[in-house]
């Protein structure tokens, strides 16, 4: 069977009941594994869901999560990626734009763009993109626009202006 669901109510409520405690701990903190699209499936489209997933097969087109992304090894993803959490052994082309987190482990190989406040990169990982961190520009908009403007010790520049 290509995708699994995993210790939750069979009539559809699994993307539902994302706030229930299972008795099984989260690993790692991560939700609970609630699908797994194993090595040897191939699937394209758009995939969005509330919990973990895993994919360890083949999935190109869009991802969408409200909780966490794994891509395992042999994980091969030619996607755009928007999770909380993505967290990649296998390979991934496309960019990645994480609300929390993106770990990329030692077999990682990942062509595309990350964004997210929190990158964490084993060695060995791959990574042919650009890295865009932090909070959503925090204080980018507020950048002086004239180089003598800024000033660290706050003393008068020469920018003109009113005095005291």
């Amino acid at each position: 069977m290509a995708i699994s669901g995993f210790g939750r109510d069979k009539g559809g409520a699994s993307a539902s009941t994302s706030s229930s405690t299972s008795s099984a701990p989260a690993a790692g903190g991560f939700g609970n594994l609630t699908a797994f699209i194993d090595q040897g499936s191939e699937f394209e489209g758009k995939l969005s869901f509330k919990d973990t997933v895993r994919i360890d097969g083949t999935f190109s087109g869009e991802i969408s999560s409200d909780n966490t992304l794994i891509v395992g090894e042999s994980g091969q993803i030619m996607a755009t990626i928007h999770s909380v959490c993505v967290v990649i052994s296998g390979l991934v082309e496309g960019n990645i734009i994480a609300r929390e987190q993106i770990v990329l482990h030692k077999t990682a190989v990942v062509n595309g763009d990350l964004e997210s406040p929190i990158v964490i990169m084993e060695e060995g990982a791959q990574l042919n993109g650009s890295v865009k961190m932090g909070k959503a520009a925090s204080g980018a908009s507020k950048a002086p626009s004239t180089p003598q403007a800024k000033d660290d010790a706050g003393s008068e520049t020469d920018g003109g202006g009113a005095s005291s």
